[in-house]
């Protein structure tokens, strides 16, 4: 059988029972999310779906449980960093919105001005939560060669985010052998 008319069959046989096990432990949109990502998985899985008659199911309902449990670890991270956010800084006043919206726009001209290899490194770090080694293996790189590549893109983007720095220059993007203050690169890191 071709595997698209297979993939066809099989969302159309069984979709509606993904979703119904999906809405039952999630509310509507992470359970459409979950859904759309199972399919997803099924198809560049296809030769490992069951093809015996009452297996597909199944399968799909092990896939859409793990789905919920990394969305619930998902949700469950956010949570803990707004907790710690919100624990940080108790007695301070409300930051204004649109210092955060400024500092965001900042950060991302001066990413926009690092070369792509390093903003995909810092993205893959900062904004995936990769560990230096799934950044490494996402790049196709060895993991030392990640390291000394992040290194360098975060002191790159430290020195462009600096108070009179070339803001995204291609000055910016030469190294040197000073490195950046310290409350910058982690303020950056918090930013991404």
């Amino acid at each position: 059988m071709d595997p698209r008319q297979r993939f066809t069959e099989l969302y159309q046989r069984h979709y509606d029972a993904v979703m119904r096990y999906a809405i039952r432990r999630t509310d509507p949109d992470t359970a459409r999310d979950v859904v759309a990502e199972t399919f997803l998985v099924a198809w560049r899985r296809l030769d490992a779906v069951p093809g015996r008659a009452g297996e597909a199911e199944p399968w799909l309902y092990a896939v859409a449980r793990r789905t919920l449990a990394n969305a619930d670890r998902s949700r469950r991270r956010a949570d803990r960093v707004t907790a710690r956010l919100a624990h940080q800084r108790p007695h301070a006043a409300q930051p204004d919105p649109a210092d955060a919206i400024t500092e965001r726009a900042r950060v991302e001209q001066a990413l926009r001005g690092l070369p792509e290899a390093d903003q995909e490194a810092l993205r893959l770090v900062g904004w995936e939560e990769l560990s230096v080694a799934g950044a490494a293996l996402a790049m196709g790189c060895s993991r030392t060669a990640m390291s000394v590549r992040l290194h360098r893109a975060r002191r790159r983007l430290a020195r462009s985010l600096e108070p009179g720095g070339p803001a995204g220059s291609a000055a910016g993007n030469r190294p040197s052998d000073s490195g950046p203050d310290d409350r910058v690169v982690m303020r950056t890191e918090e930013a991404l």
